[in-house]
């Protein structure tokens, strides 16, 4: 085989043992360099399985239980503008989308490309969303917890239990809260994600009515260009008038 025809074999996933064995024998450098390449990438592959494998500790002792369990997480208690989007995630043993992890953790583009996997392998999603309005109502942490509660009621199944990331969500229902809890069940990750690209794709339809604050590129942070538009045009009707510095335009 040729140097090309072995690096074609190798990055495809049909390479069997006795391939394996024959080219470690092959005594070509670039032969070897491609093996080791091969191998360290199966190694990271054999790892991200492992903790992917750990990520589901919480959900296991529900499922044998025979109960339903949905992660809760929510995004976008930080920004300036805009709601507070939370999500519930229902799976199962069957989901194995590796990649899910603390959507923090993952670039924009892994995000949105796992969004639409998610929304397909879960048993269950819902969304909730609390408005800005509401956020200077009852204060961020209570709209986050009601929006919580929102995503959890627009599950088309009911769950037995809650893993919810460092919160409480008012329901009836029993509930696990977990520190990071994103990087330690797949379902709160799951739900991170959805949360996260839903929120995102929000505050780009924002930015196509107020595009001067950059909504689409901040997601409703403070940062400098926004800031400064804030500063130039005043408050949009989707900025939290409670939040500095948004609320010394209203003293």
């Amino acid at each position: 085989m040729t140097i090309k025809e072995i690096k074609e074999l190798l990055n495809s996933e049909e390479v069997n043992e006795e391939e394996l064995i024959a080219l470690r024998q092959d005594s070509r450098s670039g032969v070897q360099k491609l093996l080791q390449s091969y191998t360290r990438k199966q190694e990271k592959l054999a790892q991200k399985k492992t903790e992917f494998l750990t990520r589901f500790k919480y959900e296991r002792e529900f499922w044998k239980k025979g109960q339903i369990v949905a992660g809760v997480d929510e995004v976008g208690r930080g920004p300036l503008a805009g709601p507070v989007v939370t999500a519930a995630v229902i799976i199962d043993e069957s989901f194995d989308l590796l990649e899910v992890n603390d959507s923090k953790k993952l670039s924009p583009n892994r995000r949105w490309e796992l969004y639409p996997k998610i929304l397909e392998k879960a048993v269950a999603v819902g969304i909730g969303i609390k408005s800005p309005k509401i956020i200077d109502k009852v204060n961020i942490y209570e709209a986050d917890r009601l929006a919580m509660k929102d995503a959890v009621l627009n599950l088309s199944q009911k769950p037995d239990a809650l893993l919810v990331d460092a919160m409480n969500v008012p329901l009836d229902i029993p509930q696990t809260e977990l520190i990071k809890g994103d990087a330690k069940s797949n379902s709160i990750a799951a739900a991170s994600i959805v949360a996260k690209v839903f929120r995102d794709k929000l505050m780009d339809d924002y930015d196509k009515i107020y595009p001067e604050y950059g909504f689409s590129k901040n997601a409703g942070y403070g940062t400098k260009i926004h800031i400064n538009a804030l500063k130039k045009y005043g408050p949009t009707p989707i900025h939290r008038k409670t939040f500095a510095p948004v609320s010394n335009f209203y003293k």
